[in-house]
Order: structure tokens, then C-alpha cells, then sequence
């Protein structure tokens, strides 16, 4: 049954105006349907649809643990624009299914919420959902969340890696944190300091441990849409998830060639450094495990440089280059 018809949940219609402030124009019709309806903007002379889907991963035990849900709303949601983002696609609407043994209403409005939040910064309409009661499946208080995204982009448009060039230049955008990939050793190096999530570490501020941790991932959609307007001759773009730079960069490049990144080129998150020395974790498992405090990269011609950056700081973000296209073999070189 979809959520949307959930009489005896009454969050969706008491909070309506909360989830209609995220409709774009091309929304047909209200909230309630089985099925949701988007129609495809009339600018495109080649419309191509990118989908997108994905979770928030272990984090969600450490949202049980708090009982703190909006952010991962927000996780959600971003692990999936982002995604669709590097194929040079805007988001257009979004769905989430919400799995559980028992629903618990308070838990699931502020879930829904931060999904509503994420979308509403990221211009992406909250067409509908699905909530799956499953008794004895999951645990007391524990859910499970999976996003999907659709994003349009005119086909001769499309950012497939395939106009990349040696000498090409690599921009990074950072991450707020840690978004929601490593989660399993997160927990395991807390666990083995005998630490808990309510504790306060110097290192990391005024916040406990288990705030800094949930700190949301972070949203590029209206800088990287900006560039992608902008007319500057983008090559490729890579989203930072599980497997960090070594995994991910390799997707934004052709056989032959690859990366030279220059790891002095930023200082990581504070966090980043206490996992690291905590858990005594070696620093290539460090990158091969998190983002490092590079959420987002895009490649572009060394002629470009410099305006796209002036672009994206206008976006009020922190770009900075942290390496280029060299020859390879699909291969990440971090020095």
C-alpha cells in the first residue's frame, strides 16, 4: 500500500503544505494517487531521463541509537541527486520506500521530512512513496530507507567521460562530513574505543560524536546546476561515495588514462583525523573507505579553470583544484 494512502498515519495530510512546497510546475495532479505523475519540460529538443537510486547504509543504526531521523531524510536524498548530477542531469522528482517492523508515526514525519527538506534545496519534487510494515523482519525501532531519483538531461548534453583529456583538470567540491558511506568501520572504531555516541571529543567542537557524525551529506545540485548552465565545457563529474577517490574518480575518466591527485591540496575534516588515529587505521584504507573531505569533483580543460571556479564560489562553496587527467590505466595516483 502506498504511503501516500495511509489513513491511520493522517503525517502526510496534516503536513501537506510541508510536501507540496517541493512540487515543481510539471507535478500533475495532488498528493493521494497511486502513482505519481511528472510531465517532461518542454525545453528539451532531445529530453534523456537519469535515474538514480540508493540508501543511507549503516548510518541509520546510529539514527535508531539517537533517535534522530531528519537527517537521514536528507542522506537519503542526496546520495541519489548526486548521483544523477554527474551525468549533467537537473533532478526532477523523487521517491522513497520506508521499510519497518512497526510503523511509528513521529519517527517516520521527521524522516519524511528531512526527504522534504533535501528535495525542496535541491529542486526536485516529492512525487510519492511506499511504507512496508513487516513484522518480526526488523527490529524495535528500526527502519530501512531507499531513495529513488529521476533527472533530464538534453542528449547532447549527457557527461559520460567521454570528452576527457590528458592535461584536463580535476575541481573538487568539499563534503560536510563523513555523508553515509564507512559507517560499518565508524562503528567499529567507536565500539573498540568504548566510546559512545553521546560523548564530546575536543577535536570535533561543541557537538557530541554522534552529531558530527550525522551531519547530512551534502547537496551540489544548485552549484553544480549553475556551472552546468554557466556555457563552461564540463568534461566530467564524479560523485565521492563508498571506495572514496581510488573508487569513484576512475568512472569520470576513458581507458588510458587517469589521476594525479594532490592529497596537500586540502586539509581533511577533523573527523577524518580522529577515526584515523583512533582506529589506527592506515591512511590508504583512510581514502579507500571515505571521502576524505572531497564530497563532489568535476573535470574540466585547463583553459577553464579559472571561471569555473569564480562560478562556484558565487555558489557560496569552496572549490579548490586537487589534480588532473594524466595517462593511465583508470588509475588514481594520490600524492
Amino acid at each position: 500500500m502506498s504511503r501516500w494512502t495511509i489513513a491511520t498515519l493522517g503525517w502526510l495530510w496534516k503536513h501537506r503544505e510541508r510536501v507540496q512546497r517541493t512540487f515543481r510546475p510539471e507535478v500533475l495532479g495532488g498528493l493521494g494517487g497511486v502513482g505519481g505523475c511528472f510531465e517532461i519540460p518542454a525545453v528539451y529538443t532531445q529530453p534523456v531521463l537519469v535515474s538514480g537510486t540508493d540508501g543511507v547504509g549503516t548510518k541509520l543504526k546510529l539514527a535508531h541509537a539517537l533517535g534522530i531521523h531528519h537527517t537521514v531524510g536528507i542522506d537519503l536524498v542526496a546520495m541519489c541527486v548526486n548521483d544523477v548530477l554527474t551525468s549533467g542531469a537537473e533532478p526532477l522528482f523523487f521517491l522513497d520506500y520506508v521499510a519497518t517492523g512497526k510503523l511509528d508515526p513521529e519517527d517516520l514525519a521527521n524522516v519524511v521530512d528531512g526527504i522534504a527538506t533535501g528535495c525542496e534545496e535541491s529542486g526536485c519534487a516529492l512525487l510519492g512513496g511506499e511504507t512496508a510494515e513487516m513484522p518480526g523482519f526488523y527490529g524495535a525501532g528500526e527502519y530501512d530507507l531507499a531513495g529513488f531519483c529521476v533527472g533530464i538531461v538534453e542528449k547532447s548534453k549527457i557527461l559520460d567521460g567521454s570528452k576527457v583529456t590528458v592535461g584536463d583538470v580535476a575541481i573538487a567540491l568539499p563534503s560536510s562530513g563523513i555523508h553515509s558511506n564507512g559507517f560499518s568501520l565508524v562503528r567499529k572504531i567507536v565500539a573498540n574505543a568504548g566510546l559512545s555516541w553521546d560523548d564530546s571529543i575536543e577535536s570535533l567542537g561543541e557537538a557530541t560524536l554522534g552529531q558530527v557524525l550525522l551531519t547530512p551529506t551534502h547537496l551540489y545540485v544548485k552549484p553544480i546546476l549553475a556551472l552546468l548552465k554557466s556555457g563552461i565545457d564540463i568534461h566530467s563529474m564524479g560523485h565521492v561515495t563508498g571506495g572514496g577517490l581510488p573508487e569513484n574518480l576512475p568512472r569520470c575518466l576513458q581507458d588510458g588514462q587517469g589521476f594525479k591527485i594532490q592529497t596537500q591540496s586540502w586539509q581533511p575534516l577533523p573527523v577524518f583525523d580522529w577515526l584515523e588515529s583512533t582506529g589506527n587505521v592506515d591512511r590508504p584504507e583512510m581514502f579507500n573507505t571515505f571521502n576524505m573531505g572531497v564530497g563532489f569533483v568535476m573535470v574540466v580543460p585547463a583553459d577553464s579553470v579559472n571561471s569555473a571556479l569564480e562560478i562556484l564560489q558565487q555558489q557560496n562553496t569552496k572549490p579548490w583544484v586537487i589534480g588532473e587527467v594524466v595517462s593511465g590505466n583508470r588509475t588514481v595516483e594520490l600524492v
